[in-house]
């Protein structure tokens, strides 16, 4: 009890730990920060290790570890048998004091003496082999194979190394050896720990020391560390946690022992927290205490002996001997008669008490840091329960009898939410340095590849450019009398030849067909000073069946959902002007006839084809026989885009798709298109663009996965630009992209899931969820989650960029194919420079996070003398085909009179 009352302050209650984890996590945020690392005690070193073994690891590695109290070389041979084995043979060499603390040169010529001869006992001279160097003192790395060392720990002082990179003093010293040898990663311990036991158990993310020194290291997302560019997946930090507390931030559970053990250590004032914690100092605390406890009588009567005055008489193997469970009292007998005090009974009970205190102290404040970084990767990852492991390895965890035991029960104690298994390393330091460069090596590889599978997506300037004049040659064929027959790019007269000028009133239905769904409305249009439009629609769907059945039941189906609307609305009598969306490719001789060229996006309706789709329409009304209404347009969707934003701005001669499908439409001059009677005005085309490349001529570009998407599609050899560039396949390129991807083994573990297989599973919105800069990699993986996709963290950073190459080549090509037409716009006009403005519509562009703004800056790079403003259109093919019918009704009344 005596005791008790002495060492109170060495004692600390779960209140005190909760509070020792909250410093500690304020000090893991100072130390992630740009501006606050500089200050911040716990220096939270990013390890450039950014990927745990996944188990496909394999070869021959060599890993020197400097840092304990011996040095050591290893072979580490990894096998890719899918048992996840490795072998590993080392052996040991004196680290001597003339060594440890000499001067730099010496050092590494004798880590190069030492792995020559190694690699002479071992007959590996003859091979190049990939080396990892653990070097267990705090390093700032900029790369994983390049570490300036920022301060000596532990028992070495070594001069001439500080603030240099120790890869490269170790490369000059191997060189000079002759040593046929590759540095290719700088590990510290910890790091190698986490790595070795990641190696057997996936889960384990985090790597904890505590023997001479002390150290935890865990896997931190990329997007806290602002010290290292990019946020892309996650990345080890080692947190050097030894220095916690240098800053005064634990001075109020600093004991006098504590502060007597630091003025008399090598390193006065640092590493405080370690000096509470590790193997290296806890002896001597041990001898502080009975010390004191001697000279006020409380001990071995009183009498000081000269061992209790020595500095370093107690280790640590005496104070583990001392705790053990049955011969610990006999062992403390013997320990301090060897120090020259004749301990009685209670002596030896009491020196007893006195180790269990100071170790339990270790572990508890140990304790208290690991649940602060627990907690952390479990905030990280967004759960309410985290099951992770915990690497570790040390001395003072491995021989201390009830060490370990303390330990794992404080954790549990102060992270309830937290399923933790302890898992010890075997040797981290040598096995895990070879993980390190193993995965490496692994990655550099995968990267080759990646880069490899996606260089032809990567489109070159040039190449854009030599798109953009093929573009421009394709319009050219299709407006030219001789070419048009035989030109892929059809540009197809509309008729329409005013845009709304603001004298446009009037009652008008719209219906739009175009997709999956149809729509029925009923537009309002006032002019004069108090313009404007006002809108009452009504969503059909069109089942599958009907899709792709007969066209009879096809128009059938759409009168019927007419008829629905007349009824709600309460206007079936009215014989009201009507605009038809018909967002496929039609010929029209008229603003009023358009024959069907070809179904695209899905549609496969027999009997439609060639025919005049107003007159099926008028059919089907005469078969309902309830209703009659006034056709007077058929409007292709892009046409009704570009129309609403002229209603908004003049300025407005080109309409823009990019959503399920791709098209565009502008103003030509009617003298150009030589398929239409007479010179005079303009006339809107209809490009139908998305049918460019259909003769081959951008097969250069097209990749392997673009003839797997289109061959696997319902109308092979067809739409080949719009198969690079709309919603409606690139999640299909995607999903083509990922299978090759997986099948070489770089993504999901080489296993295809079923829903890999299914087309169509990656919708194009999921493309644009993924690509979401606010979107954490966690995020990423539950999208994947949800279609069926176990993905690890470094897969979804194969996937979020695979979906960003895909997208931004298509934003590329439609900016080319842009580029071709605005530069038109502007020769048509005959201007230096040319301000137009587009209108655009579609999923692809309105919700994709990057697709409009790589348009945008295509469009500039490829047509610079033209200022291009874009404008979104707010329901083209329903409001715009109400002012498409009241232009042409307009126009028509003017020419009656």
């Amino acid at each position: 009890r005596q005791v008790d009352r002495y060492l109170f302050h060495l004692r600390l209650s779960d209140e005190v730990l909760l509070d020792v984890m909250a410093r500690f996590q304020a000090e893991m945020l100072k130390g992630l920060g740009r501006d606050t690392n500089p200050t911040a005690t716990v220096k939270m070193l990013p390890s450039f290790v950014r990927s745990l073994p996944d188990g496909s690891e394999k070869g021959d590695f060599l890993a020197v570890d400097l840092g304990g109290s011996q040095f050591r070389a290893h072979q580490v041979k990894v096998f890719d048998d899918g048992k996840q084995s490795s072998q590993l043979d080392r052996r040991f060499y004196p680290t001597p004091k003339e060594v440890t603390q000499g001067n730099g040169a010496e050092l590494f010529d004798y880590v190069a003496d030492c792995l020559s001869d190694f690699m002479e006992t071992k007959n590996l001279k003859h091979k190049k082999l990939p080396l990892g160097f653990t070097f267990s003192f705090p390093c700032k790395q900029t790369k994983l194979e390049e570490g300036v060392l920022l301060a000596w720990t532990k028992h070495f002082r070594v001069r001439g190394v500080q603030d240099t990179d120790v890869v490269s003093s170790l490369r000059k010293a191997l060189q000079k050896h002759k040593a046929n040898v590759d540095v290719l990663a700088l590990v510290n311990d910890t790091v190698g720990t986490m790595m070795t036991c990641g190696y057997d158990d996936q889960h384990c993310e985090v790597g904890l020391i505590i023997g001479t020194g002390t150290n935890a290291c865990y896997m931190e997302e990329m997007r806290h560390i602002s010290l290292v560019e990019g946020d892309e997946g996650r990345m080890c930090i080692n947190t050097e946690w030894g220095a916690f507390g240098d800053d005064g931030a634990l001075d109020d559970l600093r004991t006098e022992f504590d502060r007597e053990l630091d003025l008399g250590s090598l390193n006065p004032g640092k590493q405080l927290f370690e000096k509470m914690i590790s193997s290296l100092y806890l002896g001597e605390l041990v001898r502080l205490i009975l010390l004191k406890m001697t000279k006020e009588g409380l001990l071995f009567n009183g009498k000081v002996s000269t061992a209790l005055l020595t500095k370093g008489k107690i280790e640590m193997k005496h104070v583990s001997a001392m705790e053990k469970y049955k011969e610990g009292l006999s062992n403390t007998k013997e320990i301090l008669t060897e120090l020259n005090l004749f301990p009685s009974e209670e002596d030896c009970v009491a020196v007893q008490h006195v180790c269990t205190i100071v170790s339990f102290r270790s572990a508890n404040l140990c304790a208290a840091a690991l649940a602060a970084i627990l907690t952390r990767l479990r905030e990280n990852k967004k759960l309410l329960r985290m099951r992770t492991t915990v690497g570790i390895d040390g001395g003072l965890y491995k021989t201390h009898p009830k060490y370990a035991k303390r330990l794992h029960k404080v954790v549990r104690r102060l992270v309830p939410t937290c399923d933790v298994r302890f898992l010890l390393s075997e040797s981290g330091s040598g096995r895990g340095a070879a993980m390190v460069t193993a995965v490496a090596l692994r990655l550099a590889a995968q990267r080759r590849r990646l880069d490899t599978a996606l260089a032809p997506f990567l489109l070159p300037l040039a190449t854009l450019q030599e798109v953009k004049d093929k573009m421009r040659a394709e319009l050219e064929y299709g407006l030219k009398r001789d070419t048009q027959a035989d030109a892929t790019v059809k540009m197809l007269p509309t008729y329409v030849c005013g845009m709304p000028d603001g004298t446009e009133k009037g009652k008008f239905l719209a219906l739009d067909l175009g997709g999956t769904n149809f729509r029925v409305l009923l537009v309002k249009i006032k002019s004069g000073r108090r313009r404007s439009v006002q809108m009452y629609n009504k969503i059909f769907a069109i089942p599958l069946e009907i899709m792709q059945g007969t066209g009879e039941e096809l128009f059938d189906h759409i009168v019927q959902c007419i008829a629905d609307f007349l009824d709600y609305m309460g206007i079936k009598g009215a014989r009201l002007p009507l605009g038809f969306t018909f967002s496929f490719p039609c010929r029209q001789a008229s603003i009023d006839k358009g024959t069907l060229v070809g179904w695209t996006k899905g549609f496969k309706a027999t009997d439609c084809e060639g025919e005049d789709v107003v007159d099926m329409l008028r059919e089907a009304i005469r078969r309902r026989n309830e209703f009659d209404l006034d056709i007077v347009a058929v409007v292709n969707d892009t046409v009704g885009t570009m129309m609403t934003c002229g209603y908004e701005d003049p300025n407005c001669e080109i309409g823009l798709i990019a959503g399920t499908g791709s098209n565009l439409c502008y103003m030509e001059d009617m003298k150009n298109i030589e398929i239409v009677e007479g010179n005079e005005g303009k006339m809107c085309i209809n490009t139908e663009w998305g049918a460019f490349g259909d003769n081959g001529c951008i097969d250069h570009i097209r990749t392997k996965y673009d003839r797997e998407v289109d061959e696997g599609s319902l109308n092979p050899g067809k739409q080949r630009y719009e198969k690079m560039t709309s919603g409606m396949y690139l999640g299909e390129i995607v999903r083509q992209i990922l299978i090759d991807l997986t099948k070489q083994g770089l993504l999901f573990r080489g296993h295809i899931s079923e829903s890999l297989r299914k087309r169509g599973i990656f919708e194009t919105k999921f493309l644009s969820q993924i690509e979401s800069d606010r979107l954490a990699l966690l995020q990423v993986r539950r999208i994947l989650q949800q279609l069926g996709l176990d993905s690890t963290c470094d897969d979804s950073i194969i996937v979020k960029e695979v979906c960003g190459v895909v997208s931004r080549r298509a934003a590329r090509l439609c900016g080319a194919g842009l580029a071709a037409i605005v530069e038109k716009k502007r020769e048509n006009r005959g201007v230096e420079r040319l301000q137009i403005t587009v209108g655009v519509d579609g999923t692809l562009y309105k919700l994709h996070p990057h697709f409009s703004r790589v348009l945008r800056e295509t469009v500039k790079e490829l047509a610079p003398q033209c200022d291009v403003t874009f404008m979104l259109s707010e329901d083209g093919s329903g409001k715009g085909a109400a002012l498409i019918t009241a232009v042409a009704k307009r126009l028509h009344n003017v020419g009656q009179k």
